[in-house]
């Protein structure tokens, strides 16, 4: 099965937005299709009947399965801010940490590194987990 990375991420995407197992997106393994579902309705298609079969069918992984949550954020602050080592930490133990998070990113004017960081990380581990699903990656050709 051949599939987009284009698609992959814009799944992804989609899957991250919500909490764990608001978004749902699959591949199908044969013909590469992606499916969308969210708790929230809006879905525009039914999903398979057979959706939970892994042999024909499988899910995209939310961020935090890819240790792209909090995890991500505190080796960004290591590397780009030490400082605010200490603080981001008890950020991420208290609700509103992602927003509470990105606002002291801005703050140290460094929002625009992180979103680049995160952007760069997130491709890296989801076409790691494309190699460890066995989906093949269709490169859309770079525009000029």
């Amino acid at each position: 099965m051949t599939v987009k990375f284009d698609d992959i991420m814009e799944a992804f995407d989609f899957v991250a937005y919500g909490g764990m197992y608001e978004h749902e997106a699959y591949i199908c393994r044969q013909s590469g299709k992606v499916y969308w579902n969210s708790e929230f309705g809006d879905n525009f298609e039914e999903l398979p009947d057979d959706i939970t079969d892994d042999s024909k069918y499988v899910g995209i992984p939310h961020k935090t399965e890819l240790d792209l949550g909090s995890e991500l954020a505190l080796k960004f602050v290591a590397q780009f801010c030490p400082q605010h080592l200490d603080q981001v930490d008890k950020i991420f133990h208290r609700k509103g940490a992602y927003a509470n998070f990105k606002a002291l990113m801005e703050l140290d004017g460094l929002i625009d590194q992180w979103y680049e960081f995160e952007n760069r990380a997130s491709e890296e581990a989801l076409r790691e987990w494309c190699r460890d699903n066995d989906i093949e990656i269709e490169e859309m050709p770079a525009t000029a």
